[in-house]
């Protein structure tokens, strides 16, 4: 009985971690039709487009799905779709900016306030949150690509604004407008980057931990969860320790 309840155990975590990655391909998919749907259907006369498309081959979509996201819509699909920020605070006074993609904005409004209520948080009005924030554009590479030298002076001859790099890999920094010419002058030297997109980045970041870092975990699984949510930032800091507590 203890093999069939850890195979039991392998084959639920299997299931959880693929209708993780089908939610994942559905969001970056919807990105794809709605920004061929408002502008044109060529990535190179479309900003928004060529770094959907980015994102998606970064997390390895299929080449079919990416066009037919795009084929959508030329056939009507993505028409309706509003692009809304909501602004929020967590456990511990934690900033939270939820990017929401909906046909339904009550829906959607409904979705986002009862993970905020139900988690230890409160939606805030808009403006509240987000000055603590930078809007920038974010190139992610493994660490194995380059190291960390390597890295930064690659990336600033493609004109990124700042590195980090550590173990676990390489995050680039640039302005939003020109994230998709970095992305592109980097892909030439490194190949496809792990993702690249525009986020949110916290100017500074607040420590939490024991309780409100439980809470706080589940209020951003249960916005991750959403359909309609498309992203979520927040500026927490959690130390690794306390990371290994909660994910055990």
């Amino acid at each position: 009985m203890a093999g069939h309840s850890q195979y039991a155990n392998i084959m639920h975590r299997k299931g959880k971690q693929d209708a993780k990655r089908a939610k994942m391909f559905s969001k970056l998919s919807k990105e794809i039709t709605v920004a061929a749907k408002l502008g044109a259907p060529d990535p190179a006369f479309n900003p928004r487009l060529r770094l959907a498309i980015q994102a998606a081959k970064a997390q390895s979509v299929p080449k079919d799905n990416i066009e037919r996201a795009i084929k959508k819509a030329t056939g009507g699909d993505g028409a309706g779709y509003e692009d809304i920020r909501y602004e929020g605070f967590g456990p511990g006074g934690i900033g939270v900016i939820v990017e929401v993609l909906t046909d339904n904005r009550n829906r959607a409004a409904g979705e986002v306030r009862t993970a905020f209520a139900k988690n230890g948080g409160n939606l805030g009005e808009s403006g509240s949150v987000a000055f603590m924030f930078d809007r920038v554009g974010a190139i992610e590479y493994p660490a194995g690509v380059a190291d960390a030298d390597a890295m930064l002076e690659a990336a600033i001859d493609a004109g990124a604004n700042d590195v980090e790099s550590n173990a676990d890999g390489h995050l680039v920094y640039t302005a939003n407008d020109e994230l998709a010419a970095v992305a592109t002058a980097l892909e030439k030297k490194f190949g496809d980057a792990a993702s690249t997109k525009l986020v949110w980045k916290p100017q500074n970041l607040i420590e939490v931990s024991g309780d409100a870092a439980a809470t706080l975990m589940r209020l951003l699984s249960a916005l991750d969860d959403c359909d309609d949510v498309q992203n979520v930032y927040a500026n927490y800091d959690i130390a690794a320790a306390e990371m290994e507590r909660l994910a055990g």
